[in-house]
């Protein structure tokens, strides 16, 4: 299938911080969840995607073409969703569909009028007096109504409350359901990603650390748990991380086979969910 987004040994140096050769790539038609705790390069990876910040090293390729020589056509094809508004406050949806209008060449005001009577946005009501949940929408009905075939979108359901967030994801499902739209969906929310995305890219302290599909990570990793002491020092090594208290121990694996033969019917072994994952890697070897 066609890639929609390319980024290969992407870098970038901050005092303090190092986006650090980043490579991954998602097509065309799915949903990719990019997760890492906060400060992790989320957001500084997609800036430096959409040419928002000056590049190290490395590339990017949005529809096949270079971020940077086509940063007006790829501008024109992506829609992005922010966890902060950044419209005109004192001015209605309405209104401020008409300034932004002009700005993309594939504007569609039915499509435009269609989403803000499905997303059920008051036309002629100030930004400013919206709910959070319903800037969202908004941005979201602008992002869809210049035909996005990428959306990008940074820590969308920050703040909202579970049945907004949940038709939010029940919106990004319908658009990626289409060969020709993708959605890039950078979270620390991962439990949303449970529900829709495809594929995952997980970053930490600027680095990837695993891009594959969503079934196929859960898959590869087995949360384990077992009595207190079972483990010892020497088969640490077999885990990614381990947390014990006074009842016992619970860590992240991936062979499971292995441990199973290790340590039989002493433990049990579950399927993890992202965060369990997330949390592993990002927290190795600290006790609870």
């Amino acid at each position: 299938m066609d890639k929609i987004l390319q980024v290969q040994n992407l870098t970038k140096t901050f005092k303090g911080f190092k986006l650090d050769n980043v490579s991954f790539s998602m097509e065309k038609g799915y949903i990719m969840g990019f997760i890492g705790p906060n400060g992790a390069g989320k957001s500084t990876t997609i800036k430096l995607i959409m040419n928002l910040l000056k590049k190290d090293a490395g590339e990017a390729l949005v529809f096949g073409l270079d971020h940077i020589r086509h940063e007006k056509e790829i501008k024109n094809r992506v829609g992005f969703v922010y966890d902060e508004n950044y419209y005109y406050e004192e001015l209605t949806p309405k209104e401020m569909g008409r300034i932004i209008a002009p700005l993309y060449k594939n504007w569609d005001d039915k499509a435009f009028s269609h989403y803000i009577r499905r997303f059920e946005l008051p036309l002629d009501k100030k930004i400013k007096d919206l709910s959070k949940g319903m800037k969202m929408k908004f941005s979201l009905a602008i992002a869809l109504s210049h035909n996005a075939e990428l959306l990008i979108m940074d820590e969308p359901t920050s703040g909202l409350d579970p049945i907004v967030r949940n038709e939010l994801l029940d919106i990004l499902t319908d658009i990626s359901r289409g060969d020709d739209k993708g959605v890039f969906f950078s979270t620390h929310i991962t439990s949303d990603l449970d529900k829709v995305a495809d594929c995952i890219t997980f970053i930490h302290e600027g680095r990837i650390v695993f891009s594959s599909a969503k079934d196929d990570i859960l898959e590869n990793y087995c949360l384990v748990k077992g009595a207190r002491g079972l483990v010892r020092d020497e088969d640490r090594g077999n885990f990614i991380g381990i947390k014990e208290n006074q009842f016992g121990f619970e860590g992240l694996a991936q062979d499971r086979k292995k441990l199973r033969r290790m340590y039989g019917e002493n433990i049990v072994i579950e399927k993890p969910t992202l965060e369990d994952i997330m949390l592993y890697f990002t927290r190795r070897n600290q006790n609870a």
